[in-house]
């Protein structure tokens, strides 16, 4: 067996209990960690906003590390980190010591979430085998939201959010930690150039991509839909029980993302063949932007709450399989975890604004109407954003400097 499968059989495994463990379970603890806490919901989401820019502002270090050594380390570490931060987050007394601890969950994601799995993945696969090796560790991490969700709530419930929070952090470590240390590796083919001319290569790559129009058009698609994905995560089991919905049933319908992100991507692949994958994408969001304007008329009903964030879940992963295809066909894989790390900056930023901003919208607002509205708008303008110059046949300039130094070799 080709040892990339076993990579990818492992970050199937670890991606799963990482974002159910360290992301996933916030939105569910958020509203009893405030009262436990006596503060607000804004207050708590503020720590998450603290962890998602911790993050953004490790992205593009950790992809020049991952570039230059791979990610066995990194991802151990990364690992360990986040179960101990879960472990500090449970003996938290007052809302300010959340805040530390979240930037300290901010550099565990960094270093052991999807960007350095996909970086991973992508060294060791070619063009033809890449999609379908992303696509086998999503489609299987796609259910954290799933699993995670109802579990941490049914584990709150009988537990409190204490206990929760340090039966989660056993878990992740006792899985991720090793599977991480014993499995990741670097390909056993070793670029023929000296370290030095190497890394010059990519950083010639990295300019020439950020030079790029296209590479900001795509930020800005992304960026906007990040934004719109993070937001209706976070929010979406308060909103659906603002409208008279048990918590339990908020919290298994929001669950419904992580199943529809995966029917999302197997769509995504099985008609990447005969439809253009920028084209395709951007139809999804605008699906995404019909539901989640359908969503105050429907989310009143349990039929209707059911059929409205189905339609929306449909594009809730579908950023983390189109962005590596799009970034190593354009960019090529030398230097492909810098440049996703670029990318993933302004994105992570997007992830920890918008639900501070939504979370400052419904105490000034008192609803959630405008907050949902601008969800919608958003995946309006991820959807415009990545058709825009996206039939551009022209090479960008990483592609002439990819072909011109391989003409070199």
């Amino acid at each position: 067996m080709f040892y990339g499968w076993w990579l990818v059989a492992t970050f199937a495994i670890t991606q799963t209990i990482g974002y159910g463990t360290l992301y996933y379970s916030f939105a569910v603890l958020l509203h009893p960690i405030a009262a436990s806490l006596h503060t607000t919901p804004a207050a708590v989401t503020g720590a998450l906003t603290t962890a998602i820019l911790v993050q953004a502002a490790m992205a593009m270090p950790v992809g020049r590390l991952l570039d230059r050594h791979g990610g066995r380390a990194l991802m151990t570490a990364g690992s360990v980190l986040g179960a101990g931060m879960l472990i500090a987050w449970s003996q938290v007394q007052a809302v300010w010591q959340l805040y530390p601890v979240f930037a300290g969950l901010g550099v565990a994601m960094a270093m052991a979430l999807y960007e350095p799995a996909t970086a991973v993945l992508v060294s060791w696969f070619d063009a033809g085998r890449r999609p379908r090796a992303i696509l086998g560790m999503i489609v299987v991490a796609g259910f954290a939201s799933t699993v995670f969700m109802p579990l941490t709530g049914w584990l709150n419930d009988r537990n409190g959010w204490r206990i929760t929070l340090m039966l989660l952090a056993a878990f992740y470590a006792s899985v991720a930690v090793p599977l991480h240390a014993l499995v990741v590796r670097r390909p056993p083919s070793a670029p023929r150039a000296s370290r030095h001319s190497t890394s010059a290569y990519r950083r010639i790559l990295i300019l020439a991509a950020v030079r790029d129009s296209r590479f900001w058009w795509l930020a800005a698609a992304f960026v906007a839909h990040a934004a719109a994905m993070t937001t209706m995560t976070v929010h979406l089991v308060g909103y659906l029980t603002s409208r008279g919905h048990p918590a339990t049933f908020a919290a298994t319908i929001a669950g419904l993302l992580g199943v529809l992100s995966v029917t999302g991507r197997l769509l995504l692949t099985a008609t990447g063949r005969r439809i253009r994958l920028h084209r395709l994408v951007a139809a999804i969001f605008a699906l995404q932007a019909v539901a989640a304007f359908s969503l105050p008329l429907l989310a009143g009903t349990r039929p209707g709450a059911i059929l409205a964030v189905t339609a929306f879940g449909l594009g809730f992963g579908i950023s983390s399989l189109a962005t590596p295809q799009l970034l190593a066909d354009r960019y090529g894989t030398t230097a492909y975890a810098s440049i996703a790390g670029t990318l993933a900056t302004f994105v992570t930023l997007a992830k920890a604004c918008a639900p501070l901003a939504a979370a400052g919208l419904l105490t000034s607002t008192g609803g959630y109407l405008i907050a949902v509205a601008a969800i919608g708008t958003a995946c309006l303008i991820a959807g415009g954003s990545i058709l825009t110059r996206a039939d551009d046949p022209r090479p960008t300039e990483a592609q002439t400097v990819a072909e011109a130094a391989a003409g070199r070799a």
